[in-house]
């Protein structure tokens, strides 16, 4: 009873009934339902050190249903569209204490910690920041903050807002916070939503309990069994220095197995595509034939140590994909099959989601247009770098929880960039060209397919199809195209290939490339407008895959793309009467992504493909590897030929013996090459110089500021390379005496012969 009354404030602080449940109309066919996954309020410590002092979560949720709130900096702010359901994701880790302490009237101003939780000058605000980030990073919790009934009554009444808020049928509001891990400023955070509001634990597990993400799920699984069903959502995975999705060994050290793979895909369904800090699709060094790969690519310099920017592989989902499926050809498990959400990460109580309604996510810090397009730094970000807000949509029967939330678990979920764009995709055998034609084509894509998020099991003898629909938001640009992203994976090594499946107008494919052509600009720079003139209200499609190998494992997405619109900061440029920034682009093609469907072959069809030499296979027929010294010998000052025995194609290398390598030279297989050497082609037929050594019997060298090794082996008079990050396959012979080019084909005359063409006399 004393716990009860002491808080008893607080309970009055929240209207803590929730409305009378009503009848909710389902839907059998689903609808799309658009919300938020990723929010932050007051009530998040770093929110509240940022300026945020106004408002909590009861605020967020009238914001999300159209109603006006207060930005930080005082003045009214207003969502353009209202969402249909959100959870406020507000920080674990001493939540709510920060604000409280500043109120005289609360329990916790009472404590005597709570004299160095208040704010009175500037100087407390770095103070307050280095000191509880810091005990989060060191997990060294300070306990008169995480004590139960501190942190308990917190999380309490955090759910007796969302309880208040919920209308079943019109409303959804999600009991949720976001596990905060950052090892070494690494981000790794985790969104933890829950079915049921009424059932959930007592405290939710933050990261001051463990940074492993394996420790959240262990916990997740006891609160399963608990009767606590919930699920966690990945995100802002470009920031994660590489390790958000990892190949070899996890945060602990422990090997990537299949009980770490069932353990992750049990508790972590979803991943976030896009938020302020930018998307996390692709990389353009690692999607180098993808001409919108990229898409508000932010880099941002972690702080241990200082100064440093992520490493690209291993931060972007496209590339998880990719190496989920390698992983399931390699080992036969598969940890990333992910769907796909949009969120906002705001810490305002509130989300800009538009590029003509952009007032910033971090409070006072760029709160005022001429902050944000000031150019200056706020914890080492250019806020001109950010972006509006990410959205999630979700196709289910009603607009409750238990709908959402199971629709969310089974991934069938789209993300969108801010825009309400719908989109629907299914994956099957007997799609026919006139499918989206029919009447009841919704209802044909569920009886004779899969939705986004599914699994396709093989059917023989049939061919791979997709349904693929999208419809505009009525408040922003027309549709450009649909594109489909496939990923495959082939002894170890990943590809991909965007195929443009649906556009509008009369634009034609490229003969060559396949590629539909820009479908141009209405974008007027100077008084950043725009007109609907081009582009499509709606656009769809039945697609059939062109190279489809019913050996191969493989996985579909769809992409939408609006027409070119401006840019926020192009907009509030005009508003300021200055020139647009040069730092990003003027214009912005808004789109959204739906979660992939993958592909998986039986394992008569998988066994009927080439196998692959393996190190092991190697060592089995007695090869040698080559040592320090060995390796020296055959690479250092050399120009050597590589042939990829996965895509048959060939490139040139030369080891420079200044500790340089360059690949200047690539000839295509039958698949497209692995990404480095795409990067490569990408930078012109000279390419980049990469360091390189010889360290321990390895090539060590880089890709996308991540360390790869290369062992070499001879086997007979021949040398074959594996690299790490291939799963253990050798896929690599290297071409190391004249003799070998006959056998290649690679005679006197040839421009790829080393010797170079025969000249005549």
């Amino acid at each position: 009873m004393a716990r009860t009354s002491r808080w008893a404030w607080l309970a009055l602080a929240a209207v803590v009934s929730a409305p009378p449940a009503s009848a909710v109309e389902r839907n059998p066919e689903r609808n799309a339902y658009f919300g938020e996954t990723h929010l932050h309020t007051s009530w998040s410590f770093d929110a509240f050190i940022f300026g945020n002092h106004l408002t909590q979560p009861s605020d967020a949720y009238d914001y999300a249903k159209g109603k006006p709130i207060k930005h930080p900096l005082g003045y009214d702010i207003k969502i353009d569209t209202p969402l249909d359901w959100m959870g406020v994701t507000d920080h674990s880790e001493y939540a709510g204490t920060v604000r409280l302490a500043q109120d005289p009237s609360s329990p916790i101003s009472k404590l005597p910690i709570a004299k160095q939780l208040v704010v009175r000058e500037p100087a407390d605000v770095q103070r307050l920041y280095l000191w509880l980030g810091g005990s989060m990073v060191q997990q060294k919790p300070i306990k008169e903050l995480v004590a139960p009934d501190v942190a308990g009554t917190v999380w309490k009444l955090n759910n007796d807002m969302a309880n208040a808020a919920n209308q079943p049928g019109k409303f959804t509001a999600f009991c949720a916070y976001e596990w905060t891990s950052t090892p070494r400023f690494q981000n790794m955070h985790r969104n933890v939503f829950f079915r049921d509001c009424a059932k959930v634990p007592e405290l939710p597990f933050s990261s001051l309990d463990s940074q492993a993400p394996e420790d959240l799920w262990a916990w997740m699984d006891a609160q399963r069994k608990a009767g606590n069903e919930l699920l966690a959502i990945s995100h802002n995975a470009n920031l994660s220095n590489g390790i958000m999705f990892p190949t070899e060994t996890d945060l602990k050290g422990r090997p990537i197995d299949r009980a770490w793979a069932e353990s992750r895909l049990r508790n972590e369904s979803l991943t976030e595509v896009k938020q302020i800090k930018g998307a996390s699709e692709t990389h353009p060094l690692l999607s180098p034939t993808d001409e919108f790969a990229n898409f508000e690519i932010l880099t941002f310099l972690l702080g241990d140590p200082p100064g440093v920017s992520p490493r690209i592989p291993g931060s972007y989902i496209r590339q998880g994909l990719k190496d989920g499926i390698a992983m399931q050809t390699a080992a036969g498990f598969n940890p990333y099959k992910m769907g796909f959400v949009g969120g906002s990460d705001s810490h305002n109580s509130a989300s800009p989601y538009r590029q003509d309604n952009f007032y910033g996510g971090h409070a006072s810090l760029e709160g005022k247009i001429e902050e944000r397009m000031s150019g200056k730094l706020f914890t080492g970000l250019d806020p001109r770098l950010t972006n509006p807000a990410g959205l999630t949509g979700v196709w289910a029967e009603e607009n409750t929880r238990a709908s959402l939330f199971d629709a969310m678990k089974r991934k069938e979920t789209f993300a969108t960039s801010g825009p309400h764009i719908r989109v629907r995709f299914f994956g099957g055998w007997t799609y026919g060209p006139d499918t989206v034609k029919a009447r009841d084509w919704i209802k044909t894509g569920y009886a004779k397919g899969v939705p986004m998020g599914g699994d396709l099991p093989a059917e023989r003898g049939k061919a791979l199809s997709f349904l693929v629909w999208a419809v505009k938001d009525p408040t922003s640009g027309n549709l450009d195209r649909i594109q489909i992203v496939k990923g495959w994976a082939r002894n170890g090594q990943s590809f991909e290939t965007v195929y443009d499946v649906g556009w509008a107008g009369k634009r034609r494919p490229d003969r060559y490339t396949g590629k539909v052509p820009p479908i141009g600009s209405t974008v007027d720079v100077a008084n950043a407008s725009y007109k609907n003139t081009i582009g499509a209200t709606e656009l769809k499609a039945v697609w059939k895959d062109p190279d489809f190998d019913p050996s191969i494992d493989a996985f579909y997405y769809a992409r939408v793309l609006e027409i070119p619109t401006p840019r926020w900061t192009t907009i509030q440029a005009k508003q300021l009467g200055v020139a647009p920034p040069d730092v990003v682009p003027a214009t912005v093609q808004e789109r959204a992504w739906t979660s992939p469907i993958w592909y998986t072959p039986t394992q008569e069809a998988r066994g009927a493909a080439p196998a692959g030499g393996t190190v092991a296979d190697l060592k089995s027929k007695g090869a040698v590897a080559l040592d320090d010294a060995a390796l020296g010998a055959l690479i250092v000052g050399k120009n050597l030929w590589l042939r990829n025995n996965v895509t048959g194609g060939l490139f040139r290398i030369n080891f420079g013996q200044n500790g340089q390598r360059l690949i200047y030279h690539v000839t295509k297989g039958k698949y497209p090459e692995p990404a480095e050497v795409g990067a490569a082609l990408e930078r012109g037929s000279l390419g980049i110089t990469t360091a390189y050594s010889i360290k321990d019997g390895k090539i060590v060298t880089w890709f996308g500021n991540a360390p790869f090794e290369v062992s070499v082996w001879k086997l007979g008079e021949k040398y074959l390379a594996a690299r790490s990050n291939e799963f253990g396959f050798a896929n690599y012979e290297l071409i190391a005496q004249p003799a070998e080019l006959e056998r290649l084909q690679l005679r006197e005359g040839s421009d790829m012969n080393p010797a170079g063409p025969k000249t005549s006399k």
